[in-house]
């Protein structure tokens, strides 16, 4: 029984270990999103727009219209819609803008963004961009292209949609589930180059990309 009781207390102990790690590693994700330091006029190649989240497109359009960059490219578009679609949701004219505005049909989730804006990128030959995203998702966004793209300057951009007020996250509904989803996508992202190595794929068959477009 002496033997029982000290595994138990040592499962416990570990077990509030890791907890006390989580619940830091989650304070400092929700303070990365939220107090980025974000520079509205140096310019950039680019500005790129991911899609799945409120005011992300209005606020790329935005900062296009204030001349910070050449071209905007929105990554994540539903096959089925094209640019003058896009922007009639938005209500932009569309015959303005659409000459600075590249659409991005490949990616399905946040590591397929940084694939595809790298290819674009490289394709266009541009060497900065700015990165507009939700803040609860600005973390893992800037993991993932800095991994795809650590030749480029990323300037992050987060966006604050009014039902997430930045000063009240505690009190939204909804909220914490989804920045604790969010983290823990994160954590995966994280993890995810420690895990191919313990454990590497097997050649796998082709991606079937999900239809239904956007994506956090």
């Amino acid at each position: 029984m002496t033997g029982l009781r000290r595994t138990l207390r040592r499962l416990l102990l570990l077990g509030c270990g890791a907890l006390a790690l989580w619940l830091a590693g989650l304070a400092w994700f929700v303070a990365s999103g939220l107090w980025v330091r974000v520079d509205p006029t140096t310019p950039t190649d680019a500005i790129v727009v991911l899609t799945g989240g409120r005011l992300r497109l209005e606020t790329g359009l935005e900062l296009l219209a204030s001349g910070v960059a050449k071209q905007l490219f929105v990554s994540g578009v539903n096959p089925r819609v094209d640019r003058d679609e896009l922007l009639r949701h938005t209500g932009q004219d569309a015959n303005r803008a659409a000459c600075c505005i590249v659409l991005g049909h490949a990616a399905d989730n946040t590591l397929g963004n940084a694939r595809e804006t790298a290819a674009w990128m490289h394709e266009e030959g541009y060497r900065s961009l700015r990165l507009v995203t939700s803040w609860y998702h600005m973390p893992r966004s800037l993991l993932e292209f800095r991994r795809a793209m650590p030749e480029i300057r990323i300037l992050a951009h987060p966006v604050f949609a009014h039902h997430l007020d930045p000063e009240q996250w505690w009190s939204w509904h909804g909220a914490p589930l989804l920045i604790i989803g969010e983290y823990d996508k994160f954590l995966a992202a994280w993890l995810r180059p420690l895990a191919n190595e313990l454990w590497p794929a097997s050649p796998a068959a082709p991606e079937i990309r999900n239809a239904a477009g956007g994506q956090q």
